[in-house]
């Protein structure tokens, strides 16, 4: 390109039109803007996905959390089915907002970085390959229009200054005419001047005007390829546009849940296992499982059997270990008639259970008023039971696992002494240890 050409652009330009040298730069950088546009959008769909699935995470671990509050809680029956069903609900919409961020970044991202790579070829020396085709070619549909246009400037600039010389030239010599001072041939030299001024300015004219009369006939030649070059333009940008358009259309598809038939099978399913809660059938529920509706073992009349097999409930065991230990009895002689004492009856042991539901505290230490003064609540350990060795009077049979299992005559240890229940614990001599009737055994002398 001629020197001429560089230095019409480099010219401040005195329009914004897009005929004007240069002008058409903005055109060029819409190609450069497609790129980056294409990059943000890029941007725009991984933040989106990126927040679809923090969101899916979130209502995962929700009801994750809530689901097992509620398995926990006192909520019973079947409005804790509904209220179940709110977990279920976000577990699933879960699932849906996962398979959006899927669809936006395996699909719609690729989609459109793979467009990004076939439209736009980066140079080795740095831009597009589109951009720099662009600007060659309105440069080359610029280049006559503008040497002529600036040939036009500088006849427009000759005729100018040839105008203002004779203009000045003929002010000359009208003030020489009134100056006697004169002599003839210095007038004739201003009058001389005058005359080529008018000259000059007649050719400067015929050349302006010339020059524009060529610019004129070159600028449909001029519009015409710049036009040309311009469609090649609004060609690659149209691309770009219905582009993005068809990817814009396809993200919103993947956005709106509403279209996803599974997504409104959520909450009819939600709203129809709310509409199940049953006020009647949770309270029938709650009487029939804790209420009055529950079965109960009455107490009934139990005749006394000194073979009878006895079984404390743990609830008895705790008791009988959480009263008053008597110690310091040695049982010197076994008498039958003392199993009596050591029997439990139903009657015996719907008192314990009566004892334990009781909000009198009866066996409170602190509320006793009949205590012996030395009996001190705060004092630990104040009689220690001691071991002692006992044998067997009787076989037994242990009933639950913490009974202790011997046979007549069999030796063990004694570790702590007959509570009011008429039980004792010992140590069997394999190490067992376990509860047995105190009236079974004997102290060994």
């Amino acid at each position: 390109m001629s020197d001429s050409y560089y230095d019409s652009v480099g010219e401040e330009v005195p329009s914004d039109s897009f005929w004007e040298v240069g002008n058409y730069k903005r055109t060029v950088k819409r190609i450069d803007d497609g790129h980056r546009l294409c990059s943000d959008l890029m941007n725009c769909i991984h933040e989106r996905a990126r927040i679809e699935k923090g969101y899916a995470q979130q209502l995962t671990e929700w009801a994750k959390r809530w689901r097992q509050l509620v398995e926990k809680g006192p909520q019973y029956g079947t409005v804790e089915k509904a209220w179940h069903a709110f977990m279920s609900e976000a577990e699933k919409v879960s699932e849906l907002h996962i398979e959006v961020k899927s669809a936006l970044m395996n699909e719609d991202f690729e989609k459109i970085k793979n467009w990004q790579k076939e439209a736009f070829h980066k140079q080795i020396m740095g831009g597009f390959k589109e951009t720099k085709e662009a600007e060659d070619g309105f440069r080359k549909a610029q280049k006559p229009w503008a040497k002529k246009l600036k040939e036009v400037e500088a006849a427009k600039k000759a005729y100018h200054v040839a105008c203002k010389e004779e203009k000045l030239a003929v002010s000359r010599e009208t003030n020489s005419k009134a100056d006697p001072a004169l002599n003839p041939e210095q007038l004739k030299k201003l009058q001389d001047k005058v005359d080529k001024s008018k000259q000059d300015v007649l050719k400067t004219k015929e050349k302006y005007e010339k020059a524009l009369k060529d610019l004129d006939n070159a600028t449909p030649q001029y519009m015409e390829n710049m036009e040309q070059v311009f469609e090649q333009c609004q060609q690659f940008e149209e691309r770009r546009i219905r582009f993005f358009r068809e990817v814009l259309l396809e993200v919103q598809k993947h956005l709106d849940l509403s279209t996803v038939p599974g997504y409104k099978n959520i909450y009819r399913e939600l709203e129809h296992n709310i509409k199940a809660a049953d006020t009647v059938e949770d309270l029938r529920w709650f009487r029939a499982n804790h209420g009055p509706g529950m079965s109960m073992n009455w107490p009934q009349f139990e005749d006394w059997s000194a073979d009878l097999n006895r079984t404390l409930s743990r609830r008895e065991k705790k008791k009988a270990a959480d009263g008053v230990t008597l110690t310091g009895i040695n049982q010197t002689e076994p008498v039958p008639q003392q199993n009596k004492n050591s029997s439990v009856s139903s009657s015996e042991k719907n008192q314990s259970y009566s004892a334990d539901w009781s909000d009198e505290e009866t066996n409170n230490p602190f509320s006793s008023n009949d205590a012996p003064p030395e009996t001190n609540p705060f004092d630990e350990d104040t009689s220690p039971a001691m071991e002692v060795r006992v044998r067997a009077l009787y076989d037994y049979e242990g009933q639950e696992l913490d009974e202790l299992s011997f046979k007549t005559g069999e030796e063990l240890t004694k570790i702590e002494d007959e509570d009011e229940q008429g039980w004792c614990k010992g140590r069997l001599d394999n190490g067992q240890v376990g509860l047995y009737p105190a009236n079974y055994v004997e102290a060994i002398q």
